[in-house]
């Protein structure tokens, strides 16, 4: 799963990418290609469990991240394309919006940053939207089903778009929203946007920051508000000195960890864990997966060989201290082949190979 920052000129979107990946991704500055990245989860529940399950060592979920380039003024049809293609193939879109005054760009327009963008995206989905639609009454003059249904879709999302609305505005079922991504419809995504404020607006909430929230609540979309300048900072530091950078700064975690938690909600995944002695690990799954699904992210022999997941929340080993206590006050559980995993179950599984 990718998630895709955009963003106009200034808006700083390559700045917090470098944060997200701790700056281990060498930035090609002017370059039409995207970068690309992993980034770490925060997760202030890995520190939990590693308090009263020591582990050898702590090992974070990711989030692969893409820098997506902005079209440079004169830039053409030909780079306008190619950053449209970079955001088709992403499975969700991030919109870092500029919410700080700059000598060179000007005030801060956040509202104005967010439709401007948000129009673009939306005559490049009506240019595919309008093309595939004159393919598809072709092919359904012919009796060919599968292109009258798909000409129906195509017809609706020609309508909203050509009423500038988004298509994840649209009513749509699993069927619909599938031909939908077949097509990499941009507007059909699910979309954040990040408040990018300025020092001064880390530890109050602004009014440019506001208007982004308010802008991305009437879109559908979340929001998160953060400094990725101060992000970028703290992500050069040591480990034991970043502590020391947010206590000064009044920051109780960087925001980077609500991003990346919005992020997996955005992308529509949870996160389960296991914890032992060598590792306390937290992996990543879609939500509503099944016990033997989620097995199937740490290896496919476990999947294969699946007999029963144990299983108890984060929460339990905070209240009881160990996992001896939380099996003798009945809180562990033994879950079956059709049991949904939860978010913060942790979890031994039982397999046979």
């Amino acid at each position: 799963m990718e998630c895709g920052l955009i963003g106009v000129q200034g808006s700083g979107k390559t700045t917090l990418f470098q944060a997200l990946t701790s700056h281990a991704v060498e930035v090609q500055v002017g370059s039409m290609k995207p970068n690309l990245g992993i980034a770490d989860i925060p997760d202030p529940r890995l520190q939990r469990l590693a308090v009263h399950i020591p582990p050898d060592k702590i090992v974070p979920a990711t989030l692969q991240v893409v820098d997506i380039p902005g079209v440079p003024d004169g830039g053409g049809a030909t780079a306008l394309n190619a950053v449209l293609s970079s955001i088709r193939t992403v499975d969700a879109v991030c919109q870092v919006v500029r919410c700080w005054d700059d000598v060179g760009l000007g005030p801060a327009d956040p509202v104005s940053d967010i439709a401007a963008l948000e129009m673009e995206l939306v005559l490049a989905d009506l240019v595919v939207a309008e093309g595939g639609a004159d393919k598809a009454k072709r092919a359904a003059r012919s009796g060919d089903r599968d292109a009258k249904q798909r000409l129906e879709v195509l017809e609706k999302s020609c309508a909203l778009l050509g009423e500038e609305t988004p298509l994840r505005q649209g009513t749509w079922d699993d069927a619909e929203l599938a031909l939908l991504k077949s097509y990499g419809m941009i507007t059909a995504k699910p979309i954040m946007y990040v408040a990018n404020v300025g020092e001064d607006g880390v530890t109050s909430e602004t009014e440019a920051a506001k208007a982004v929230a308010e802008a991305a609540a009437s879109r559908g979309g979340v929001s998160v508000s953060l400094c990725a300048t101060i992000e970028s900072e703290i992500a050069e530091l040591d480990e034991a000195d970043r502590g020391d950078m947010l206590e000064s700064m009044g920051i109780s975690e960087p925001a980077l960890g609500a991003f990346a938690r919005a992020a997996n909600d955005l992308l529509g995944l949870t996160t389960f864990y296991t914890a032992g002695e060598k590792e306390v690990r937290a992996w990543v799954i879609t939500q509503g997966a099944t016990a033997p699904e989620a097995a199937g992210a740490i290896h496919s022999d476990i999947q294969r060989g699946f007999i029963r997941a144990e299983c108890y929340h984060v929460d339990d080993l905070d209240e009881l201290k160990s996992e001896k206590a939380i099996k003798e006050a009945g809180r562990l559980r033994s879950e079956g082949k059709g049991y949904t995993m939860q978010d913060g179950d942790v979890v031994h599984y039982l397999f046979n190979v």
